[in-house]
């Protein structure tokens, strides 16, 4: 378990990393993927609420604090993005195909709303149309990213059930 815990650390650390060289700069169709989001949805799916609610709040205090932003304002989103996919790989669907897909979609949706609610509540002026009009290609960029991202992470933190399965044995004669 805690060989998890420094395997996610280095996953997040090197997704945050390529999101601020790579994707916050690249803006196809108006949307912006996020490969942090992406990735805590893939780690969170695969070991659990609890472990992605920390996962969450580390990656989103690394990203508030290397973006200059408010402090704790990304940490809250993805610590409840990272508890609530957790939530849902523990009850329903982990071993499910559409599962991760799902989570990307529903994930997303629910935190550019939630982005654009806190930023409200705070007083920050943000204009809702160009940011709701990007949604859905962010949305669909997310998605894209999904595939390729729970693949790695499936290999890198395989399911705890995998791990502690017996085999069947069947003796001959």
């Amino acid at each position: 378990m805690i060989f998890d815990v420094f395997k996610a650390a280095a996953v997040l650390f090197l997704a945050v990393l390529i999101q601020f060289s790579f994707f916050d700069v690249y803006t196809p169709f108006g949307g912006t993927a996020n490969l942090v989001l992406v990735t805590l949805i893939a780690i969170s799916l695969l070991r659990g609420s609890i472990f992605g609610a920390f996962a969450g709040f580390c990656a989103g205090f690394l990203l508030d604090t290397a973006n200059l932003g408010t402090l704790g304002f990304t940490s809250l989103l993805l610590t409840l993005a990272g508890f609530w996919t957790g939530r849902y790989g523990e009850t329903t669907a982990r071993d499910r195909f559409h599962a991760p897909y799902t989570s990307v979609a529903v994930i997303t949706l629910l935190y550019g709303i939630g982005t654009l609610a806190l930023d409200f509540f705070i007083g920050q002026p943000t204009p809702a149309g160009p940011y709701l009009s990007g949604l859905p290609a962010t949305v669909l960029l997310n998605l894209i990213l999904a595939w390729p991202v729970y693949g790695l992470a499936r290999r890198l933190f395989p399911p705890a059930d995998a791990l502690d399965r017996v085999h069947e044995v069947r003796l001959l004669g």
